[in-house]
């Protein structure tokens, strides 16, 4: 017994002694890494600062938004971008807390961030009209913003974007699943304490095949392993998303707005159909029920027009095809918009 008793107190050291270790490797990590650079600026928007990236110049086109979804950035638009800023102005920036962007301190309300992107616009002195485009959960926050400012909207884009009834039609209940919000906390925790970014160091894994460049999957990896600022944005967004949901879905209608939607084909991985079909959920229930509130979307407007492009739902603009068959179609739009 007094052996069993010595061997498991200098398993109990050694298991304490590396803990040490890799906390003080990760500390090290967050002294003496630089901190992730920008693409864009940042600019003071009532005390906070906000990315912003504009490219393109400006002409008498209307000024293009590019919105992102609840968990990417400006890099996501990448493709979009690079084959609209040669006709266009356009304008890519990271809602308050998400990305290169801090957080604010002052209380969220729905229409906070509309109200938000407007000061900023203001503060960059670029002017209507605008066409906005939002991916997954930037079609809600244009949504709201088109109802907040509707005269400085001609147009609007959605990319696979989300409905404010989703939650309620299909089997998942939230933005993120509550299996997953535990793990999403220890990222945080892990990121801030430097570890995560040791782990990449050390591992310095592949990065995924979703058709954008090296640069910003680096640039990702980068901010995601600096702290935990990313993760902590997703929790508040999260947090929030029923309420933008809401919001976006007592907006006006759109009447005879020009609009698009776009649809992603692939809506699950095989690893997540067959947890619904352990779950007694059919997966090809849920994509139909996906598909009928994009074709909801197109009919909030006399107007609107809806593509199926091949690929998942992140696909649908990282991949450089679709971002250029849906850059064609937003041409031919501001194009009637102008004839």
């Amino acid at each position: 017994m007094k052996l069993i008793l010595t061997i498991l107190k200098w398993i109990g050291k050694i298991m304490t002694g590396l803990l040490i270790l890799v906390l003080l490797a990760g500390l090290c990590f967050r002294i003496f890494d630089s901190k992730p650079i920008p693409p864009g600026k940042l600019v003071d928007i009532n005390g906070t600062k906000l990315h912003v990236r504009v490219e393109g110049e400006r002409n008498n086109y209307p000024t293009i938004i590019l919105e992102a979804g609840a968990n990417s950035s400006t890099d996501m638009f990448h493709w979009v971008s690079k084959g609209l800023n040669k006709k266009f102005r356009v304008i890519l920036y990271d809602r308050e807390g998400k990305w290169f962007s801090e957080s604010t301190k002052d209380s969220i309300h729905p229409e906070f961030y509309a109200k938000q992107l407007h000061d900023l616009l203001d503060k960059i002195n670029e002017k209507p009209p605008y066409i906005l485009v939002g991916h997954s959960m930037g079609g809600p926050y244009n949504r709201i913003f088109r109802d907040v400012y509707p005269d400085e909207v001609l147009g609007m884009v959605f990319l696979d974007s989300s409905h404010p009834e989703q939650w309620k039609r299909l089997a998942q209940k939230e933005l993120v699943p509550k299996s997953q919000l535990g793990l999403i906390k220890v990222g945080t925790v892990l990121a801030d304490l430097g570890i995560i970014g040791l782990l990449n160091t050390i591992n310095n894994s592949s990065f995924r095949n979703d058709g954008l460049p090296k640069e910003c999957h680096i640039r990702s990896r980068k901010l995601t392993s600096h702290s935990g600022q990313v993760y902590r944005r997703y929790l508040k967004e999260n947090d929030i998303n029923k309420d933008i949901l809401h919001r976006a879905g007592r907006s006006s209608q759109l009447d005879s707005l020009p609009i698009l939607v776009f649809t992603a084909t692939e809506q699950y991985r095989e690893t997540q159909k067959e947890k619904y079909r352990k779950q007694g959920i059919d997966p090809e229930q849920q994509i139909q029920i996906w598909m009928e509130m994009q074709r909801e979307m197109k009919e909030l407007s006399s107007n609107g027009k809806q593509f199926i492009l091949n690929g998942n739902h992140g696909e649908i603009i990282t991949q450089k095809e679709n971002a250029d068959k849906i850059n064609q179609e937003i041409l031919l739009m501001i194009k009637s918009i102008l004839d």
